[in-house]
């Protein structure tokens, strides 16, 4: 019997064993989610902000000033540079990109000038570059390194297209690769709206969503480097959007978002939210702020880690157990964040996916985390193991692993 029959013969064998797994999308487990339900009735009948605002009435489109130090936390900003909103920060984001492209925030709209590009780190997050594109921008793939976006390649792109616009990143636990940008990386980010071919084309926007930046797995952990410092000092501080929400720290569906930057860049923003609502839910605003109060944000993140890392750990037991010095595929080894990265060799992420689903483990679609879901390698395969119990995560991998063989076997020896 050839490697390869004991491969197909291996995979043969699972296909009686009606698994029905799910690693497509990094959702919180109904563990995590567990950990807010005190937020049902928290206010008990208070519902009196810390300056004496009623918060079940209209107004403060800025948010509560205490929610607006909560945002400031999560960004490593000043309360003043942040306007807490709704539920979801990826409103927030369509918001700033379609006034940017079409009526303008700090300078003129985006469209009067004819194409907008957009610069997307790859492997990068999917609803990002759906986002962009929904409004009619062009996606240039940028290159990730395990410091953040090539910069040599970014500016670069810049300089020699006079088109881009604006630039995506994930810098903490960036998804899907888990890495940290550097703080040379963030410095040059910083400096990025200043060059003179980003000058020449003003607003340029550098889109800064901290989604993950405090889902740590190790404490004490790692520091971001902040960037609207650096901004500061480089005078760009205005073409800096910065991003962030409570999603996956207390209900998914029910937290609080925030949009930080620049006093020129919030008035535009708040010029523009006027016109859209009379203010957020500073009801829920008020019930997170007074629950993740003084070190409860802290001590209620080191009980997400305590439930996810399990889950981390074990696919990097199953990747290293099952693909570990065959040559077949590299994978990422974050420290938070909600994602695992794994690249096969050239060619085979979408058999490696198809092959997943006929054994009942479902992955994110192959090329998902490139523009257009078009990975030209096609190699890249992200693993969210956070929804999946422990046991299903260690299932899923073991069979992510055979079939990542398989395919390799069938493309070296097609029958």
């Amino acid at each position: 019997m050839t490697a390869r029959d004991d491969l197909e013969g291996r995979f043969d064998s699972l296909k009686g064993a009606n698994l029905n797994l799910d690693l497509t999308r990094g959702k919180p487990a109904a563990e995590q989610l567990d950990l807010a339900d005190e937020l049902d009735g928290y206010l008990g009948g208070n519902y009196v902000g810390e300056d004496g605002t009623d918060v079940r009435n209209y107004g403060m489109l800025r948010g509560l000033p205490e929610a607006r130090a909560l945002g400031a936390r999560l960004l490593d900003v000043a309360p003043d540079e942040v306007i807490a909103g709704g539920n979801a920060s990826l409103t927030l984001m369509f918001f700033v990109l379609d006034a940017a492209m079409n009526t303008g925030l700090t300078g003129a709209p985006w469209r009067t000038a004819g194409r907008v590009k957009c610069l997307c780190p790859v492997p990068g997050y999917d609803r990002h570059f759906a986002l962009a594109d929904a409004l009619g921008m062009e996606l240039v793939p940028a290159p990730m390194t395990d410091g953040g976006p090539d910069m040599d390649a970014v500016e670069d792109l810049l300089e020699n297209d006079p088109d881009v616009r604006c630039i995506w990143c994930v810098p903490k636990y960036s998804n899907p690769t888990g890495c940290i940008y550097s703080e040379e990386t963030v410095r040059r980010l910083a400096e990025l709206p200043r060059r003179p071919a980003a000058n020449d084309r003003q607003p340029f926007l550098v889109l800064w969503d901290n989604a993950y930046t405090v889902h740590d797995l190790a404490f004490p952990p790692p520091r971001l480097t902040p960037i609207l410092p650096l901004a500061k000092a480089a005078g760009t501080e205005d073409s800096i959007a910065m991003f962030a929400s409570t999603s996956k720290i207390t209900f998914a569906g029910g937290g609080i978002s925030f949009v930080g930057g620049s006093a020129n860049f919030l008035d535009a923003v708040d010029k523009r939210l006027s016109i859209l609502m009379v203010g957020p839910d500073k009801v829920n605003q008020l019930r997170h702020v007074r629950f993740l109060a003084g070190d409860r944000l802290e001590a209620h993140m080191r009980a997400h880690a305590e439930i996810v890392r399990p889950k981390f750990e074990a696919v990097q037991r199953g990747l290293e157990r099952g693909l570990g010095g065959t040559g077949l595929a590299t994978w990422t080894d974050p420290k938070g964040g909600y994602f695992v990265s794994l690249d096969t060799r050239p060619g085979l992420a979408k058999a490696v996916v198809a092959l997943a689903g006929e054994l009942g483990v479902a992955l994110t679609p192959a090329g998902a985390t490139f523009p257009h879901g078009h990975d030209p390698e096609d190699r890249n395969i992200r693993i969210a193991p956070t929804l999946a119990t422990l046991e299903e995560v260690e299932s899923g991998i073991d069979v992510l692993a055979l079939c990542v063989k398989v395919a390799a076997a069938r493309q070296s020896n097609p029958a």
